[in-house]
């Protein structure tokens, strides 16, 4: 590749770029990908109402994300359902959180209503906030997992771990997708577990009874029986 022919793919990149920026940059737009975090389908009206924009705005909004292949949609019945067109879209999104302030972010902890959802939260498919990255330092601390570089590695004892839990390390490998990776929680400033195990282990515990899930929010409860388990398991809370 000669100098002129490097300019022009380094032009066309940052084009591209540039594009993306721009549809992540609109207000409406972005509140519209932020309420998809919780890893649900909306139509187009619930996503006006979340934006405060009209339905008419919402679809050409939508139509551009969709162009983008930032959102996936799909028709049931009359009705059109949108969602994140895959867990890389939301990574990003939740990644791009992390640069509000410190200064910002201690405002935001501090509010009564957003405790909650800075205690336990949904990250898309896989658990955030306090409790995401204790239970993430816990499989640390108890060489259940190990870090190397921006992705988490099962341990042998890890394997059994989770095994015990009826998750197949080996199954979740062989999915299209990251396995275990770091990802920055915006609230917290540490990193919690994502990747096809990150949404195994949430799914096992939503599905256990350990966390449920509010209607209409990101945020998730422990249950009683959860202290108990991860108590027993991971020794989270004994101090």
């Amino acid at each position: 590749m000669n100098l002129y022919s490097h300019y022009l793919c380094i032009m066309d990149i940052e084009d591209k770029f540039g594009y993306i920026a721009t549809l992540l940059g609109d207000k409406a737009r972005a509140i519209m990908l932020w309420s998809l975090l919780d890893g649900k389908a909306y139509t187009a009206t619930e996503l006006a109402i979340c934006a405060n924009i009209s339905k008419q705005s919402a679809s050409n909004h939508l139509a551009k994300l969709l162009e983008a292949q930032l959102l996936a949609v799909e028709k049931q019945g009359r009705h059109r359902y949108y969602r994140l067109a895959n867990p890389r879209v939301a990574q990003v999104i939740e990644s791009m959180a992390s640069l509000i302030p410190d200064s910002q972010i201690k405002s935001i902890n501090t509010k009564p209503k957003s405790q909650n959802i800075v205690y336990a939260r949904t990250c898309y498919d896989h658990l955030a906030g306090e409790l995401g990255v204790k239970i993430t330092s816990a499989l640390i601390k108890n060489n259940i997992l190990t870090q190397n570089d921006n992705k988490y590695i099962v341990t042998t004892y890890g394997l059994k771990w989770f095994s015990a839990l009826n998750i197949n390390i080996a199954e979740l490998k062989l999915k299209k997708r990251s396995f275990a990776h770091k990802c920055l929680d915006w609230t917290e400033r540490r990193h919690h577990l994502a990747g096809s195990l990150g949404a195994a282990l949430l799914e096992y515990m939503i599905c256990n009874d350990w966390i449920r899930k509010k209607n209409n929010t990101r945020e998730v409860l422990i249950t009683s029986l959860g202290i108990k388990e991860l108590n027993d398991k991971l020794e989270l809370f004994r101090k």
